[in-house]
C-alpha cells in the first residue's frame, strides 16, 4: 500500500501540469488516452485511473460530465463530442454496386458457354463462302440464296447475346433489391435498440447511435453494452465477456476492483451506472471490426453471403463457387445448434451466425444441382446425336468429301448444334429455384414486419412453418404484462381487495411502504398517464410496478422515500436472479444498525421467515406448521385465481456486529414476514383464440414459467393450453428434474421421452430446465418425425434456450438485449398472436416454393424432352435457342415472382405441419407434374409431325441452315408458351384443390405477370421475326393456340379427379430413384435427407459413414428391383433412421452403426423379410 501511496504522490504533479494545457475542444482527455485506458483490465486499469485522474469522478470532471446529473442535453455540446470522440456507429462496408452484381451474374457457367457459342456463331455468319463452291458443299445452305437471307445469319447470335444480357440484368436487379432490403432490415433492428442514459438528471431512452463520450449510462440486467465505459457505481454486477475474450465465466465488476465495461458484452446480473469513454470505431468491439475490415452490418452480410452462394445466384455456378457451397455445408454442425457436443462452443461464441442453411434451402440446392446434372447429360447426348447424324448423312450416305473451302459452312452447322445443346441445358437448369426461395423469403419478411414479426434470420421464417411445438413464457406473451396487486395478506387478515389505509396499523403500513420503495430497482416507476383517462404508465420491471402501484393505492408515495435514501446510499444489494428468485437490499439506519428488506416468490421466502407481523404490528413466531397453514389458506387460493404471490419481509441487524455480507444464506434468513400480496396479470384477450388455432394446426403449446404451479395452471386453463378432462401433466421444475434424471443425476433421453409428450405446464422452472426441455424435445426420436420447436423468451437467462430452439422469439418490448441477440425473430408487440402469424407465413413460404417447383419441373421436363427428341428425329430443335431463353425467362424469373408472392390464407392453419423430412414434391404434385407433361408432350409432338396437315401450311421440318422462320414451328412455340401460361394458373394449388382461381385477385403481382407475359408473347410472335425465329400467325391460328392452352385448365380438372391414392407408382416421388422415368428431381430428396443426417454426424464418423451409405443404397436398389418392391419406402425409412442416428454421440464401432442403420431398413423396406446384403 505504501508503494501505491508513493506512486500516487509522485504522479500527482503530472495531472496538475496537464490541466494547464487545455486539450482539444476544452476536454481533459484525448481520444488516444481514452482508447489506451480501455485496453487495460482490473488492477492495472484502476492504477491508471488513479495515476491520471485521481478517481472516476476525476475522469468525469475531465470529460465535463456529472456522475449524478449526466450531460446537459444541449445539441452543440453533444455534436462537439461526436466530432472529437467519434459517433457510436460502426460504418458498414460499401454495398456491392449494381455493376459488381452484374459481373457476378455473368460468372454463371451456362451463360458463359452461351456467350461463347453466340460469338462464334456471329463471327461465322459474317463469313460467306464464295458462291461457286457452295454447290460442292451439298444442300447445306440450300435456301440461303433467296431474298438475301444469308445476311440475316448474324441475327441468331445477336439475339442470344441479347437474351443473355436480359437474364443477367434481371438476376443482378433481384440481388440488388434483396441486398437493399437486408440493409433496411438491419438498420431497422439497429434503430430498435435504445439505451438508458442520464441527461440533466433525467433518465432518457436514447438510440444507441446517439450515445456520446461523457454520457452517464444506466446499465441493468440483460443489457448488451453499446459502448465502452468505466463503472461509477454498481450493485452485484456480473458481466459475460465471452464475446470478446471467449471465457464463459461471468466477470464480477465493481468500482473498486474492476470497473472496466466493454462494448458488446452482456450484463448477466445486477445494475449500475457507467461513464461512457469510447464509442463506435474506438470502442473495443469497434476496434475488432476495423481490424476485420468490416462494419457491424458486415456480420449479417456474411451469413447472407453464405446463403447467396448456396443458391441465390444460380445453382449451376462456377466450380469454385460450388465448392464454397460445399464447404459451407460441411462446416454446418459447427454453426448449428444441433448436436450436444457443440453446446459448449455455442456458449463461448455467442455471435456465431445461427444455423446458416435452412432445411428448405438445403433440399432445394440439392435438387437444383441434381436437375442440372441431368440436364447436362441430356444436352451432351443431344449434341452428340446431332453431330453424328449430320456427319453420317453428309459424308457417308451422300458420300461427300470434306473440302477446305466448305469448312466454315460445316463449322457453322456444328456451332448451331452446340447452341441447341446449350439451350437444352439452360432450360434444364432451374436457376429460378434459389431465386424463388429468396424472393419468397424476402417478400414474407417484409410483410411479416406488418404482423409485428421482425425477422433476424431469414430461414427462421420458413422453419416456423414446420413448427410442431411452441414453448411459451407466460408473463407478457400470454398475459398483458400489466400487473396489479388485487389481494393481500397483511397483519393476520386476508384482504380480497385493496385495504383502506386506515384499516392498517401505521407501523405495518410504514414498513410495507419502505420495503417496497427501497427494495426495487430505482429505474422502476409509475408515471402519470399520457392521455386523460388512460392507465398510469408502468416503467421498468412490471412486478415491481405492481408493488409500487399497491403503495399508491394505499394513498402513500414511494418517491419521497427514495429521495430520502438515494440509490448510492444503499449499503448492499442482492439483485434478483433466476437462482435466488428474490431480491434483497440492505440500508444503514441512522442509529448505526442495518435493516434488510427482501421480496420474492412466496413459497421460497416464507421458508426463510421465522416471524410474522400480527395485526398490531408486533412480531409473533412463525413455525413451519404456521407456514403450511398459510400456504393452504392464503397462497393456494390466491394461486388458483391465477395470481402470482409475492412475499415481502424484513430483518434488523444490531449496530455492534456487522454480518459477513458475502454469506448470503445467513444474511437472508430468520426474516420477519410483513405481507404476502397476490398480483394479477390478466390473459391477453386474443390469446385463447390464437392457441386454439395452433392446436388446430397440429402445434402443441406448452407454458414454461417461473410462477407457482397453481397460478400457472389457472392461467393455462384460461388460455386453453389445458382442457379439463384431458390427459396432461403440469410439473414443477423440481419434480420435472426428478423424473428425467437417473440416480447419478444425469439427464436420460428415455426418461424425458416419457414426460414431454404429455407435459403442458412447467412451473417454477429455471432457465436450465427450459433449455433441457427444448433440447429434450428436439433430440427426441419417439415420434414419426423430429419435433421442430419454437421458444419465446425475454430474459437474459432465456438465451441458451432461444439459441437451442429451431426458432427463437424474443420480446421486442420486455425483452433484454441478450435475448434479442440470441433470437431469430423479434416480436415487436410481445404478443402470442404474432407467433401464429409467423406460422402462417412460414407455411406459406413452403407452399409457394412447392407451387413454383410444380410449375417449373413440368416446363423443364417438357422442354428438355421436346428439344431432345426433336433434335434426334428432325436434326433441329423445334424450339430455337432464343425461344428457349424466353421460355426460361418466363418460367424461371417471372414465375418465381408470381408464385412466390402469394399471400397466406387462414386455411394454411387447418393442416398439420409437414415435418422436417417431408419431400418437397408430394405425390399429388408428382401426379400434376407428370399429368401435365403428358398433355403438353402429346400436343407438341402431334403439332410437330402432323401439324402442317392440320393447319394446311408448309412443314418446318428439315429446313436448311438459314431458311426463314416457318409458321409451323412458330405455332409449336406459341402453343408451348400458352400451355405454360395456363399451367401457371394450375400451379397455384398444390393439394389437389379444384378451384385454381381461388383468391387470384388478391395477388396483383401474379395477375400482372401472367397478363404481361401474354402481351409480350403476342409481340414476339407477330413482330419477332428472324431473331425469334417467328413468323406472324393468323387469328385462326392464334385461337387454336389459345384453345390448346385453355385445355390445360380442363386437363387440370381431369388430373384432380384421379385419386392420388390409386397411383401407387408415384409413391412419395420426392424420395425415389426415378432416374429413368423422369429427370432427376426425386433423387434429390432421398439423397438430401441422407446428406442432412450425415452433416449432423460428427466429422470423424462421416467418412466411413458416407461409404457405407452409398454401398447400402446400391445394394438396396439392386435387391429391391429384383423384387420390384417399393424402393422409396426403404430409402425413406433409412433416411429417418439416419437422422435418428445423429443422436448416438458415442458410437463405439462402425459395425455397431451398420447394424442399427441396416436392421430397420431391411424390415421396413422388404415385406418379404429377407435381409439386405
Amino acid at each position: 500500500m505504501g508503494d501505491m501511496a508513493n506512486s500516487s504522490i509522485e504522479f500527482h504533479p503530472k495531472p496538475q501540469q496537464q490541466r494547464e494545457v487545455p486539450h482539444v475542444g476544452g476536454f481533459g482527455c484525448t481520444l488516444a488516452e481514452l482508447r489506451s485506458l480501455m485496453e487495460l483490465r482490473g488492477a492495472e486499469a484502476l492504477q491508471k485511473i488513479q495515476e491520471a485522474y485521481g478517481d472516476v469522478s476525476g475522469l468525469c470532471r475531465r470529460l465535463k460530465t456529472s456522475p449524478t446529473e449526466g450531460l446537459a442535453d444541449n445539441t452543440n455540446d453533444l455534436e462537439k463530442r461526436r466530432q472529437i470522440y467519434g459517433q457510436n456507429f460502426i460504418p458498414p462496408k460499401q454495398p456491392k454496386t449494381f455493376l459488381q452484381l452484374v459481373w457476378e451474374a455473368l460468372q454463371d457457367v451456362t451463360l458463359i458457354i452461351l456467350e461463347v457459342a453466340a460469338i462464334v456463331s456471329l463471327g461465322l455468319s459474317f463469313y460467306a463462302p464464295p458462291g461457286e463452291e457452295s454447290e460442292a458443299c451439298g444442300n447445306v445452305s440450300g435456301g440461303a440464296e433467296d431474298e438475301g437471307e444469308a445476311e440475316a445469319g448474324w441475327i441468331e447470335g445477336a439475339a442470344i447475346l441479347l437474351s443473355v444480357i436480359c437474364v443477367v440484368l434481371v438476376t443482378a436487379f433481384n440481388d440488388w433489391s434483396k441486398e437493399k432490403q437486408f440493409r433496411g432490415l438491419q438498420s431497422r433492428i439497429e434503430q430498435e435498440q435504445k439505451f438508458t442514459v442520464i441527461r440533466n438528471g433525467q433518465l432518457l431512452q436514447v438510440p444507441v447511435a446517439a450515445l456520446v463520450v461523457g454520457d452517464i449510462a444506466q446499465v441493468k440486467y440483460g443489457d448488451l453494452l453499446p459502448a465502452d465505459g468505466v463503472l461509477i457505481q454498481g450493485n452485484d454486477l456480473k458481466i459475460d465477456e465471452s464475446s470478446l475474450t471467449g471465457e464463459s465465466d461471468h466477470v464480477r465488476k465493481s468500482a473498486d476492483k474492476d470497473p472496466m465495461l466493454l462494448s458488446g458484452t452482456h450484463v448477466m446480473e445486477g445494475s449500475g451506472r457507467m461513464v461512457v469513454t469510447a464509442v463506435g470505431v474506438n470502442s473495443q468491439t469497434g476496434i475488432i471490426f476495423t481490424l476485420l475490415g468490416a462494419g457491424g452490418e458486415e456480420e449479417e452480410k456474411k451469413d447472407k453471403k453464405g446463403k447467396q452462394q448456396d443458391g441465390a445466384m444460380d445453382s449451376s455456378q462456377t466450380r469454385a463457387k460450388k465448392q464454397d457451397g460445399a464447404v459451407a455445408m460441411e462446416m454446418q454442425p459447427l454453426k448449428s445448434a444441433e448436436g450436444g457436443e457443440m453446446e459448449e462452443r455455442e456458449k463461448k461464441k455467442t455471435n456465431v451466425p445461427k444455423k446458416e442453411k435452412s432445411v428448405l434451402q438445403g433440399k432445394l440446392t440439392k435438387l437444383a444441382v441434381q436437375i442440372g446434372k441431368a440436364g447436362l447429360v441430356m444436352s451432351a447426348i443431344t449434341v452428340i446425336i446431332l453431330v453424328l447424324y449430320f456427319v453420317i448423312e453428309t459424308f457417308v450416305v451422300d458420300g461427300r468429301v470434306w473440302l477446305a473451302e466448305c469448312t466454315p459452312v460445316y463449322v457453322q452447322y456444328f456451332v448451331k448444334f452446340f447452341i441447341i445443346g446449350v439451350t437444352v441445358l439452360v432450360v434444364a437448369v432451374p436457376e429460378g429455384l434459389p431465386l424463388a426461395v429468396t424472393i419468397s423469403l424476402a417478400y414474407s419478411v417484409k410483410k411479416m414486419m406488418k404482423d409485428n414479426n421482425l425477422v433476424r434470420h431469414l430461414d427462421a421464417c420458413e422453419t416456423m412453418g414446420n413448427a410442431t411445438a411452441i414453448c411459451s413464457d407466460k408473463t407478457g406473451t400470454l398475459t398483458t404484462n400489466r400487473m396489479t396487486v388485487v389481494q393481500s395478506y397483511l397483519g393476520d387478515t386476508h384482504y380480497k381487495e385493496i385495504p383502506a389505509p386506515s384499516a392498517l396499523t401505521p407501523k405495518i403500513l410504514d414498513l410495507l411502504v419502505h420495503a417496497i420503495s427501497i427494495n426495487s430497482a430505482y429505474t422502476t416507476k409509475i408515471l402519470p398517464p399520457e392521455k386523460e383517462g388512460a392507465l398510469p404508465r408502468q416503467v421498468g420491471n412490471k412486478t415491481e410496478c405492481a408493488l409500487l402501484g399497491f403503495v399508491l393505492d394505499l394513498k402513500r408515495d414511494f418517491q419521497p422515500v427514495r429521495e430520502q435514501i438515494p440509490e448510492d446510499k444503499l449499503y448492499k444489494v442482492y439483485t434478483f436472479n433466476s437462482v435466488r428468485k428474490s431480491m434483497s437490499t440492505v440500508i444503514h439506519m441512522p442509529d448505526g444498525s442495518f435493516r434488510l428488506f427482501s421480496k420474492g416468490a412466496s413459497e421460497i421466502l416464507l421458508k426463510k421467515c421465522t416471524n410474522i407481523l400480527n395485526s398490531n404490528g408486533e412480531l409473533r413466531g412463525f413455525r413451519p406448521r404456521d407456514r403450511d397453514d398459510m400456504v393452504k389458506k392464503i397462497i393456494e387460493p390466491m394461486a388458483c385465481d391465477g395470481l402470482r404471490t409475492i412475499c415481502i419481509a424484513y430483518k434488523d441487524f444490531p449496530a455492534n456486529q456487522e454480518p459477513d455480507w458475502d454469506n448470503e444464506n445467513d444474511v437472508v434468513g430468520d426474516l420477519t414476514c410483513i405481507a404476502v400480496v397476490g398480483i394479477e396479470d390478466p390473459v391477453r384477450p386474443e390469446v385463447p383464440e390464437a392457441i386454439r388455432k395452433c392446436q388446430r394446426a397440429g402445434i402443441t403449446v406448452r407454458m414454461v414459467t417461473g410462477d407457482n404451479i397453481n397460478t400457472a395452471r389457472a392461467i393455462a386453463a384460461k388460455c386453453g393450453i389445458i382442457h379439463p378432462g384431458e390427459d396432461f401433466l403440469c410439473l414443477e421444475g423440481k419434480e420435472f428434474n426428478r423424473r428425467i434424471r437417473n440416480e447419478k443425476g444425469e439427464i436420460e433421453q428415455e426418461r424425458l421421452d416419457k414426460v414431454w409428450p404429455k407435459l403442458r405446464v412447467l412451473a417454477r422452472s429455471s432457465p436450465t430446465d427450459k433449455h433441457t426441455l427444448v433440447k429434450g424435445i428436439i433430440d427426441s426420436t419417439t415420434g414419426e418425425q423430429r419435433q421442430v420447436v419454437a421458444v419465446t423468451g425475454d430474459g437474459t437467462n432465456d438465451g441458451p434456450a432461444l439459441k437451442k430452439a429451431d426458432v427463437g422469439f424474443a420480446m421486442g418490448i420486455a425483452g433484454t438485449d441478450v435475448a434479442k441477440e440470441a433470437s431469430d425473430i423479434i416480436l415487436t408487440d410481445d404478443n402470442f398472436t404474432s407467433i401464429v402469424k409467423a406460422v402462417m407465413w412460414g407455411r406459406n413460404v413452403y407452399d409457394s416454393i412447392s407451387k413454383f417447383l410444380q410449375f417449373q419441373l413440368t416446363v423443364n421436363v417438357v422442354a428438355v424432352i421436346v428439344a431432345f427428341t426433336g433434335a434426334c428425329i428432325t436434326q433441329d430443335s423445334p424450339l430455337k435457342a432464343v425461344q428457349m431463353l424466353w421460355v426460361n425467362l418466363i418460367m424461371d424469373t417471372f414465375a418465381s415472382l408470381a408464385l412466390a408472392t402469394e399471400p397466406p390464407t387462414e386455411s394454411l392453419l387447418l393442416r398439420k405441419p409437414y415435418g422436417r423430412d417431408k419431400p418437397l414434391i408430394s405425390r399429388t404434385m408428382m401426379k400434376n407434374i407428370l399429368g401435365h407433361a403428358v398433355y403438353q408432350l402429346t400436343i407438341i409432338f402431334t403439332l410437330l409431325f402432323v401439324g402442317e396437315l392440320f393447319f394446311d401450311i408448309d412443314s418446318g421440318r428439315n429446313a436448311p441452315l438459314h431458311s426463314p422462320p416457318s409458321e409451323h414451328y412458330t405455332i409449336i412455340f406459341n402453343t408451348f408458351v400458352m400451355m405454360q401460361l395456363f399451367n401457371e394458373i394450375n400451379a397455384r394449388k398444390i393439394h389437389g384443390e379444384r378451384n385454381v382461381f381461388d383468391g387470384i385477385f388478391s395477388n396483383p403481382i401474379f395477375c400482372t405477370i401472367v397478363l404481361g407475359t401474354f402481351g409480350i408473347q403476342i409481340v414476339i410472335v407477330q413482330f419477332g421475326g428472324k431473331p425469334f425465329s417467328c413468323s406472324p400467325l393468323s387469328t385462326e391460328q392464334w385461337l387454336w393456340c389459345l384453345f390448346v392452352g385453355v385445355g390445360e385448365l380442363v386437363w387440370g380438372q381431369v388430373i384432380a379427379t384421379i385419386p392420388t391414392s390409386q397411383l401407387k407408382c408415384l409413391k412419395e416421388a420426392g424420395h425415389g430413384p426415378g432416374k429413368d422415368e423422369m429427370t432427376d428431381e426425386e433423387l434429390a430428396e432421398g439423397e438430401e435427407e441422407i446428406d442432412h443426417a450425415e452433416r449432423e454426424l460428427r466429422r470423424g464418423q462421416i467418412l466411413w459413414f458416407r461409404g457405407l451409405n452409398r454401398i447400402q443404397t446400391q445394394m438396396e436398389v439392386v435387391s429391391t428391383f429384383k423384387r420390384s418392391g417399393s424402393f422409396q419406402g426403404a430409402v425413406r425409412r433409412r433416411s429417418s433412421v439416419l437422422s435418428q442416428l445423429h443422436d448416438v454421440t458415442n458410437l463405439s464401432t462402425p459395425t455397431h452403426v451398420t447394424l442399427s442403420a441396416a436392421k430397420p431398413t431391411s424390415t421396413a423396406g422388404n415385406p418379404g423379410g429377407e435381409s439386405i446384403p
